[in-house]
């Protein structure tokens, strides 16, 4: 069975309304869930480390999904894994202070959910990142948070999940 890994921002937890909506949608297709808990680790690299830590116990390498600073966690340890694909929402990329980690880029299919009005996280960071990697962007008419859009995320999240089964 397909995993897919959860990574939670800096300031939110493994199971909050956003990653426990994916997760259903990721059920609902087949896959077993998991959602790593980072509360009280504040390095990014160390939750890259707890996250490749426990990729490396599964039986094939996982989709990752990320949230801000979690999505900047499953970028970090992507390459590492071999991850299968990357789903990111409100990636902290070109962040400072995280410039001197920023990620290998990845060469697995990803996908960037953004929010035209993410005060923490600007969408041009997005948008650069995204044209850098050649990614799927969608920008919505959201906050940071995307709660606003949390069925269209939703709905973005099957069809990314729909196009990897498409190509395996």
């Amino acid at each position: 069975m397909e995993q897919v890994c959860f990574s939670h921002g800096k300031e939110s937890g493994p199971w909050g309304s956003k990653i426990t909506a994916l997760a259903d949608v990721a059920r609902g297709r087949g896959y077993a869930v998991e959602s790593l808990d980072y509360r009280g680790i504040d390095d990014p690299l160390a939750r890259a480390a707890l996250l490749e830590a426990h990729c490396a116990a599964l039986a094939a390498p996982p989709v990752l999904v990320g949230s801000s600073m979690g999505a900047y966690v499953a970028l970090a340890a992507a390459a590492a894994i071999d991850a299968v694909a990357l789903f990111l929402m409100a990636p902290a990329v070109y962040v400072p202070g995280y410039d001197e980690y920023l990620p290998q880029k990845p060469r697995c299919p990803i996908t960037i959910v953004h929010g035209w009005g993410d005060d923490i996280i600007p969408p041009e960071s997005a948008i650069r990142f995204a044209a850098e990697c050649k990614a799927t962007l969608h920008i919505l008419d959201d906050d940071h948070r995307l709660s606003a859009n949390l069925p269209e995320v939703c709905r973005l999240f099957a069809g990314f999940l729909e196009g990897l089964e498409r190509r395996a």
